[in-house]
């Protein structure tokens, strides 16, 4: 066991621990040194924090940090911190200050000459990322969704022509009205990544055309709960841009006689394209 005399450090110190997402397995070695041998851990949810740490047998006092009180309590750590003593920062799950608390403790440790010191680990939005099959050279992780469908469908049209993936999180109460929102702006044939209960027993990783994606949800309404990541793959120029002239006379013509998706699903198979994409283009311009 490190000596908790000189460990994690004799200079004030505050300390960003990740804890897992999930599998308690994902936590390290390093970030058990450091919340075993700190003076006090600064927890989103301390009841939370405690099983955590009743689990490892770690018996650090811990104080309540959350999106309530964090502005009111944060210069009174800053003050521990300056009469020498240690801290860690947790939140529920994952990495602090990403969707969670610690950035307004952070900063005012920065301003007041504290050291930070961060310690690499879980953190779900990159975990998903990485298994995701998207683009992973340039993202931008965009934090929850608004919980209106005006501020989603607002968010959906500012990402819309943007080329990078797009992450946000998600609940589940919320998953399906998302996706609803996100069709309705991104249209059926963007390629949108599911990602749920990410490191746990029912860990599922799906991705495809946002449309299949609805339909695939709503087969299985266990396909709806846990914590969900989103991830949305980057503008394309759109396979609408890529018609042939031939493909675009023959739907023309086809749609005098016929329904518009009766038609695009003949001129799809005839011409190997997206019928989705092909219907979408004929709303558009041909009715």
């Amino acid at each position: 066991m490190t000596d908790n005399k000189t460990f994690p450090s004799e200079i004030p110190t505050l300390y960003i621990v990740p804890t897992p997402i999930g599998n308690l397995g994902d936590i390290t070695q390093r970030a058990l040194d450091v919340l075993s041998s700190v003076d006090v851990i600064a927890a989103e949810d301390t009841r939370h924090t405690g099983k955590l740490l009743s689990h490892f047998n770690i018996q650090t006092k811990t104080f309540a940090l959350h999106d309530h009180n964090e502005q009111q309590k944060a210069q009174m750590l800053v003050d521990r911190l300056l009469q020498g003593q240690t801290i860690a920062l947790v939140s529920d799950a994952g990495t602090p200050l990403i969707s969670d608390p610690g950035y307004h403790l952070v900063s005012q440790c920065r301003q007041a000459g504290v050291k930070v010191v961060p310690l690499p680990g879980a953190c779900a939005f990159v975990t998903a990322l990485s298994a995701s099959g998207l683009p992973s050279d340039r993202f931008s992780f965009e934090g929850f969704l608004p919980a209106k469908s005006k501020g989603r469908r607002d968010k959906f049209t500012e990402i819309e022509k943007a080329e990078r993936t797009c992450i946000f999180y998600e609940s589940p109460h919320r998953i399906m009205d998302s996706l609803q929102d996100m069709l309705a702006v991104l249209g059926p044939e963007r390629d949108v990544v599911l990602a749920r209960e990410l490191t746990k027993t029912f860990e599922t990783i799906q991705g495809m055309p946002l449309g299949e994606l609805i339909d695939w949800i709503n087969e299985d309404d266990n396909r709806k709960k846990g914590e969900m990541v989103l991830l949305i793959h980057g503008y394309r120029e759109s396979e609408s841009e890529a018609f042939s002239p031939e493909a675009i006379r023959l739907l023309t013509l086809l749609v005098k006689e016929l329904p518009l998706k009766k038609a695009a699903a003949i001129v799809a198979e005839m011409h190997n394209l997206k019928k989705n994409a092909l219907y979408k283009w004929g709303l558009d311009n041909l009715e």
